[in-house]
């Protein structure tokens, strides 16, 4: 497997632990809880194939993502307490998740030649739709919706990569700087309480 390959499973794998964790704290049963996980997993990703007019829709081109995300199940379910620690803390599988799936919806926006806007919107889009999908699913106000800074982390890991797929033929490093944005200005936000307000009054 490539590269690519590994950051897309890691990023299914970081989702689907998101969407089970919420499940069990949800008291859904097994089936709600899988289909949590599955829709927070490959949701973002399918809305962008969608859009762009990928055939087949990117997971159903390999098993892997399927067992990727029953693979979460067992998992959180055997490592629970630990798990919700960390996910308190920074909300690190959210985190995770948006930064590999920023990176990856760009990477294949582009390979389709849609312009550059639009690759930073397919993105977006990647990373985030998943988690709206959950959110909604489970009676909560999405976070990309909230006074958070999600999306912002997410566009600007986008505008990274792009500008660096300029100048730089290392593609692996010009992926890495460009999670490694989400990630920090995601982390940081949190740690630090950053919020981007609208309130016009």
């Amino acid at each position: 497997m490539n590269a690519i390959l590994y950051i897309d499973l890691l990023g299914t794998f970081a989702f689907a632990i998101s969407g089970v964790m919420t499940a069990v704290e949800k008291k859904f049963d097994f089936f709600g809880a899988i289909i949590l996980a599955f829709v927070t997993a490959v949701g973002g990703g399918t809305l962008r194939d969608i859009l762009i007019g990928a055939k087949p829709v990117g997971w159903l081109e390999s098993d892997w993502h399927i067992w990727i995300v029953l693979s979460a199940l067992p998992i959180s379910y055997l490592f629970f307490r630990w798990l919700k620690r960390l996910r308190k803390t920074l909300l690190l599988f959210d985190t995770i998740g948006i930064g590999l799936f920023t990176i990856l919806g760009i990477q294949k926006a582009l390979a389709f030649e849609l312009s550059p806007i639009v690759a930073i919107m397919m993105g977006v889009i990647s990373a985030v739709f998943g988690g709206i999908l959950r959110d909604v699913l489970a009676n909560e106000i999405p976070l990309i919706f909230r006074k958070e800074v999600y999306a912002f982390a997410c566009l600007s890991g986008a505008v990274v990569y792009l500008g660096l797929s300029y100048i730089s033929q290392f593609e692996l490093i010009n992926m890495i700087v460009a999670i490694a944005t989400v990630l920090t200005i995601r982390i940081l936000a949190l740690l630090r309480k950053w919020s981007i307000p609208f309130n016009p009054r």
